[in-house]
Parts: structure tokens; sequence; C-alpha cells
């Protein structure tokens, strides 16, 4: 009974998990005595907890001997167990804003619109801008697949057997169950576009109220911007946490994931890297071909591509991916609100974009399927189009791959693809970071061809 009260309630049965249990406890004194002692940066912190989690992970790996199961170590699996609290814990604080923040930020937003000419042309600039930088990321995938030659010569492994793609849903079916029908089950399944036009709607019928009863409509104007001024707060609030929860973050992630199952796939990892590398300086130059100056948005996104590249979670970082745009960036609040929720489920430009276009190059190297002109354009057509029809889907890589992948007619292969997926949370880390920057670049761009990005904040140091 002692024995299980340690190894499987308590989960602190290896004197190594006490160990690295005490450094994190250090390393959570040394963030707090460098931020609220030393009074440096916050951006500097969070790169400070982003490098002493990797170490740390690294350092778990190499005690354990860099087995090619990690979890099946017990200390490893003690201390991830209570790495989680810390880290996942912290994805789920924000999580918890989400909802109410986007409901109550696009309810503000309309409110405060003179008509819905505004609206409209939000919502066209963001389609076309959204799918114009899916395409190129496509592209990009395709690209660096075919560069780095991803596949060709691979050995299939028993992970293929075991992966199963997901049943595809029509573009019509998957739009269609976006419109929330039950809210309170939209609020479950984390559908934020479903948010979205809830409170897009529920703006629209307070706006409405004007005509007819002005007192009831100043108070509920009141209410909304007294609402939405505490769900900034409390983003604020969580988003201060940051640089304690990066370390766990990225320290759970590394210390999971074997070696060997790395080295399996390993050209791809490189492949997939290099062309979401290529893909982010792509979303700068486009800002920078838009008159904005890349530096500032560099500078002062740094903590939320930081926060994205450890969470993994587009969504969870929406509440701080809003307050950067909208406090720090000059974003207007009614841009911001919608294309960052957009983003965070359609359009996605790592998990949606490069990467299923280079699974597509990967299998047909696999398959000795020929790399026409009519696949590579039949490629670019179904990942762009595809990237809209899975959303608010969760899986949503593996469900971009299935969709992919069937949309080429290669649906048959899905099991090829089971060595990539076995090690997806060490390369979804980079696609998240640059879904987020691509929301907040897009944002960047809209609002600037809108003609309501306040340059002064943005320029401002």
């Amino acid at each position: 009974m002692e024995s299980q009260f340690f190894t499987s309630f308590l989960m602190i049965s290896d004197w190594r998990t006490v160990l690295f249990l005490a450094v994190l406890a250090v390393l959570f004194g040394l963030i707090h005595y460098l931020y609220h002692k030393c009074k440096m940066g916050f951006s500097l912190v969070v790169c400070v907890g982003m490098v002493a989690g990797a170490l740390l992970g690294l350092v778990m790996q190499l005690m354990a001997g860099f087995p090619d199961d990690p979890t099946k170590v017990v200390f490893i699996k003690e201390t991830t167990n209570w790495f989680q609290l810390f880290g996942n814990g912290y994805i789920d604080l924000i999580k918890m804003i989400v909802i109410p923040l986007v409901i109550i930020s696009i309810a503000h937003v309309v409110i405060n619109m003179d008509s819905g000419k505004t609206m409209s042309r939000l919502v066209k600039r963001t389609l076309l801008v959204t799918l114009v930088m899916t395409a190129i990321a496509a592209v990009i995938g395709i690209v660096f697949g075919i560069l780095f030659d991803v596949g060709s010569g691979s050995a299939i492994s028993s992970e293929a057997a075991r992966a199963k793609p997901k049943d595809v849903v029509s573009v019509a079916s998957t739009l269609r169950a976006l419109i929330p029908g039950n809210l309170v089950d939209s609020m479950v399944k984390n559908n934020v576009i479903g948010m979205v036009i809830f409170g897009a709607v529920f703006g629209r019928a307070i706006w409405w109220i004007k005509a007819d009863k002005p007192d009831m409509e100043a108070f509920l104007h009141k209410l909304i911007d007294g609402l939405h001024k505490t769900m900034m707060n409390m983003a604020l609030l969580i988003l201060d946490y940051m640089p304690w929860a990066v370390i766990a973050l990225l320290a759970n992630t590394i210390a999971q994931k074997g070696l060997a199952s790395i080295l399996d796939v390993g050209i791809f990892i490189i492949a997939l890297y290099v062309a979401l590398i290529v893909q982010f300086i792509i979303q700068i130059l486009a800002v920078m071909l838009h008159g904005v100056n890349p530096i500032h948005y560099l500078k002062k996104s740094v903590a939320l591509l930081i926060l994205a590249f450890t969470s993994r979670s587009s969504a969870g970082c929406l509440p701080v991916t809003i307050e950067t745009l909208v406090t720090r960036l000059g974003v207007n609040q009614g841009t911001a609100s919608f294309v960052a929720g957009f983003g965070t489920t359609a359009g996605m430009q790592g998990c949606a974009g490069v990467f299923p276009a280079m699974l597509i190059v990967y299998v047909c190297h696999l398959t000795g399927t020929p790399l026409d002109i009519t696949m590579l354009v039949m490629t670019v057509i179904v990942v762009t189009i595809g990237s809209l029809g899975i959303a608010g889907i969760p899986g949503t890589a593996t469900m971009a791959a299935s969709v992919s992948l069937s949309g080429v007619g290669m649906a048959s292969s899905f099991s090829l693809i089971g060595p990539i997926l076995a090690i997806d949370p060490l390369i979804d880390m980079m696609r998240t970071m640059v879904n987020v920057s691509g929301s907040v670049t897009n944002s960047i761009m809209i609002d600037k061809q809108l003609g309501t990005l306040d340059m002064t904040k943005y320029n401002s140091h």
C-alpha cells in the first residue's frame, strides 16, 4: 500500500524525481529573482525560461540514457506528470478565458461600429489575406519537401500500422457545424469561430436597441465596455506568469520524446523547420510590403511567439495574441479580435499550410507517385481550401493531413505517415508558432489596409 501511495498517487518514488522537482523549484526562484528583484524585461525573462526548460529536458533525457520510449522511465514519467501541473495548468488557465474574451471582444467591437460596412470589409479582407498566405505556405511546404527529398529511402516503421486517418468531413458540413446551434456545446468544443458569430449577433442586437431604448442601450454599452476591460486585465494577469510556465512546458516536450523516434524521421523534421522558418520570414516581408517596420513587431511579439512555441496551442494563446495586437502593436480592437479568433482554427499557415503540403511530397516519395505539375497544383488548391474546411476541429494537423491526402487521392496511404505523427509534439512547436505569427501579421496587414492601424502606438518603444 505504501509503495502504491508513492508510485501511483503521489508519483514520487525515485530520487531523480525529487532531484528534478528541486531543480524546477530553483529555476522558479531564479525567474522570480530576475523578473521581480532585478527588474529584467518580460520578453528577456521568457527567453531565459525557454533556455532553462530546454536544458532541463535534455538533462532528463541524458540521465535516462536517451531511451527509445522515455515515458516508460519511472522518474521521467513522474517528473513530467508534476511538470504538467505548472505547464499545462498554465495553458488551461489561459483557455479558461478564451470563450468569454472572444464573445465580449466581438460584441464590444460591433456596438462601437457605425454600420455593417466596416464588418463586411473586415470579413472580405480577412478571407482574402488568409487564403493568399495559406497558399504561399503550401508552396513553401512543397518546395522544401522536394529540396530535402523527404520520404525517399525511408523505412516504414511499425508505427505506420497504428496511424489511422480521421474521418474527412465535407467543407459545407464543417462550415455549418461552426454555427453555434447549441451555445454551451460550442463552448465545450472550443468552437472559437462559433463564438465570433454569436458575439457579432449579440453585439448587433445591443446596437439595435439604441433606436427604441437609448437609456437601456447606454447601460448595456457601459456593461460591455466594463466587461471587456475586465477580460483584458485578466489576460494581462495570466500573462505575467508565462516565464515560469515555459520552463515546465518545454522541459516536458523534450523529455517525453526518445532519440530513436527523432532520428527515424530526422530529415523531415529538419525540412519542416527550415520551411516554417522561411514562411515566418515571408510573413515579415509581407508586413514590410505594407509599409510597416517589422522590427517593432518582432520586439513586441517575442513573449507571445515563445508561448506559442512551448504551449503548442493556437487557441490557448488567443487572449495573449489579442492583448499583444491591441495594447502593444496598435491594431484596432475589432481587427485583432476577429482576425486572431478566425486564425486560431482556420487558415493556419503552419498546421494547415506548410505541414500537409510537405506530407503529400513525403507520401509521394514513399509510394513512388510522380510529382508532376498536376499533382503540385492540386496540392496547393486542396491545402488552401482545406485550411478553411478543418476550422474548429480538434487535432487540426492530423485532420489537415487527412483532408489533404484524401483531396489528392492518396487517402489509402495515410498509414505511411505514422512515424511523423509519432513525433508530432516536436514538430508542432514550430508549426504553432507560425500559426500564431500568421494571425498577428495578418491582423497587422488587414488593419493597415483598412486604415485603422495606430502607427504611433505600433512604433512606440
